[in-house]
Formats: structure tokens, sequence, C-alpha cells
């Protein structure tokens, strides 16, 4: 069975998932980390190698962050399009009096 309420909640979890990806602020402090965490890794010594690692790490942090934001965006798509399944059949069975 499927839960609507839980369509419900990933299709405006998605919706607010969207508006942040399309903040200019948001993206902005994505690509400016981003730059800097790289910035930062590039200029370490020979031997720093845990500092590496550690801005390493951070730099595929941010992309995570972007990628999990992006994929509650594709997951309240098809919740969405579950809702309109759902709908679409409510209604049917309405016009055919099987409700």
């Amino acid at each position: 069975m499927i839960d609507e309420s839980k369509l419900t909640q990933d299709a405006a979890r998605a919706t607010r998932a969207q508006n942040l990806l399309g903040n200019d602020l948001l993206v902005e402090a994505f690509r400016g980390l981003e730059e800097a965490y790289t910035a930062a890794w590039r200029a370490t010594t020979i031997d720093d190698v845990m500092g590496r690692e550690k801005l390493f790490l951070a730099i595929n942090i941010v992309g995570k962050v972007r990628d999990h934001l992006n994929v509650i965006v594709s997951n309240g798509k098809i919740a969405q399009a579950e809702l309109k399944e759902l709908a679409q059949t409510a209604e049917r069975k309405k016009r055919f009096g099987l409700v």
C-alpha cells in the first residue's frame, strides 16, 4: 500500500531542496568552499599527507551535500508522479462508481 502522506512529504522536501540548489548564496558557498579547499590542497607540502587527506575529504563532502539535495529532488519528482497517478486512479474509480 502506498503511503500518500509520505509521498506528499517527499514532494514538499523536493521543492525545498530545489529551492536550495537554485539559491545563489548556497551555490556561491559551495563553489567558494570547493575553490578554497582545492587551493589549500594544492598548496600543501609534499610531506603533509594528513593535511591533503583532510582537504580531499572536505572537497568531497561539499559534493556529497549537493548530491544529497539532488537525490531529494529526484525522489520528490517520483513521489509527485505517484501522487498524480493516485489522483487519476481515484478519479477513474469515482467516474465509474467504484468508490
